[in-house]
């Protein structure tokens, strides 16, 4: 089960140390001074860039700012390996750093370098993406590339992606080197377990091909290994053909056991959903009148008597992929898995959009925080993996409990398939 918890304005909690620093200032000192001018002398396609770097200091996490003492800009790979080979050869003496900055989601500065080196990733974007179709289809793109680009350019060819990120305005290198879970993962697994071959580069700056069958450790190292295994560079992603609209539905439970149990039943079904999430909600006033801008209620008038503030209620997502020449019979199989579910009956809530528009959904709410904002605040943001056996005891001691409230950012609970 994964439970994610995302506050938007809680201050930032520092009960921690993030940086050793061993030798002493002024040895510091020395160490750093000569190295931006050593960059000067690189090679290199792309460009550095020594001032007005604030932005590589910052993060979706908005917690920790660690200004590099360099910027680096990569028209190429072979950018990247210079750099890196570069402060290997200085040795662990030179206390240097290089962390790869995608599109600046990380929570609490992974993507930072202090008085290192930063390589923006999103420069190598824009690259040739290279669709191929048949039997078993994928695409080659670079690790900077957004994923938002990449559906649009393999819908251009009727296919996508398998396995999404419930945000798509990140990067293919940040998504896989953390995991890329969303409501796709019970079916597909995680992005990083729908990828064929990766370009890495390693920690001595060598650029290497990897997959399961060459190199399969650094493969398996990298895919999830948040950036210390070596930088993505590449990557083959699997696809699949493409649906044109999507059935959205929303429903509400006031047992957690209830909830979670059908969420469980509709993973391990054969024919089920094809997306599958959850939300706990506490003390949300209006609930369901806010659902009304985007969602048909199946029963208005039992929906408009329905009261959530001051309960804990859990809210199940589910869509069904679907082309418009198969609109009704995609409406009894959804009426059919529906009639196996235990929900509270009047907030059956039920929309149809098109694909693309259901998985830019939080990036449309974004915008709308921004124009209000409300977006550049700290993002405090937990993921956990709680086993099958200890989710009911973690819900009994978490939701309603610890957690009296989720009106300042939103909490997902939602299983997944160990197996995938």
């Amino acid at each position: 089960m994964k439970f994610t918890s995302k506050q938007s304005n809680i201050p930032p909690i520092r009960g921690f140390t993030i940086l050793l620093i061993g030798c002493l200032a002024i040895k510091l000192s020395l160490c750093f001074s000569s190295f931006p001018s050593s960059l000067k002398t690189l090679n290199v396609e792309g460009h550095f860039s020594f001032d007005n770097n604030e932005f590589a200091a910052r993060d979706f996490g908005n917690r920790f700012q660690f200004l590099p003492s360099a910027v680096l800009h990569p028209k190429s790979v072979s950018d990247i390996a210079t750099i890196i080979k570069h402060i290997w050869q200085k040795g662990p003496g030179s206390k240097l750093t290089v962390a790869a900055r995608g599109h600046g989601h990380s929570l609490q500065g992974q993507a930072q370098a202090p008085q290192g080196v930063v390589v923006s990733m999103e420069s190598l974007s824009g690259q040739e993406m290279k669709v191929h179709t048949g039997r078993f289809p994928y695409v080659d793109v670079s690790a900077g590339e957004l994923w938002i680009n990449i559906l649009h350019e393999c819908l251009k060819f009727g296919l996508a992606p398998k396995s999404w990120t419930d945000y798509l305005h990140l990067t293919v290198g940040g998504t896989l080197s953390n995991a890329g879970i969303s409501g796709q993962a019970f079916r597909h697994g995680p992005q990083i377990s729908n990828v064929h071959r990766l370009e890495v580069i390693t920690g001595k700056g060598e650029v290497r091909i990897c997959s399961e069958e060459q190199n399969a450790d650094l493969f398996h190292g990298v895919l999830g290994g948040l950036g210390q295994f070596g930088i993505i560079t590449r990557a083959r992603i699997s696809l699949e053909p493409a649906p044109k609209m999507v059935k959205w539905i929303r429903v509400l439970y006031s047992d957690f056991s209830t909830f979670s149990r059908d969420q469980e039943n509709l993973i391990s079904a054969e024919n089920t959903f094809d997306y599958i999430e959850g939300l706990v909600m506490i003390n949300k006033t209006g609930l369901i009148n806010n659902w009304r801008s985007s969602f048909n209620p199946q029963d208005p008038v039992q929906a408009s008597q329905f009261k959530s503030d001051g309960r804990t209620l859990f809210c199940l997502e589910l869509t069904k992929n679907f082309n418009p020449l198969e609109a009704d019979k995609i409406d009894q199989e959804i009426k059919r898995i529906l009639s196996q579910l235990s929900y509270i009956p009047s907030t059956l809530f039920m929309s149809e959009t098109s694909y693309v528009e259901f998985l830019e959904r939080v990036h449309t709410a974004e915008l709308k925080l921004r124009s209000k904002g409300l977006w550049d605040l700290p993002h405090p943001w937990l993921n956990l993996l709680v086993p099958k056996s200890k989710i009911q005891s973690f819900a009994e001691g978490v939701f309603g409990n610890i957690l009296t409230d989720t009106n300042k950012g939103p909490v997902l609970v939602y299983p997944v398939n160990k197996s995938k």
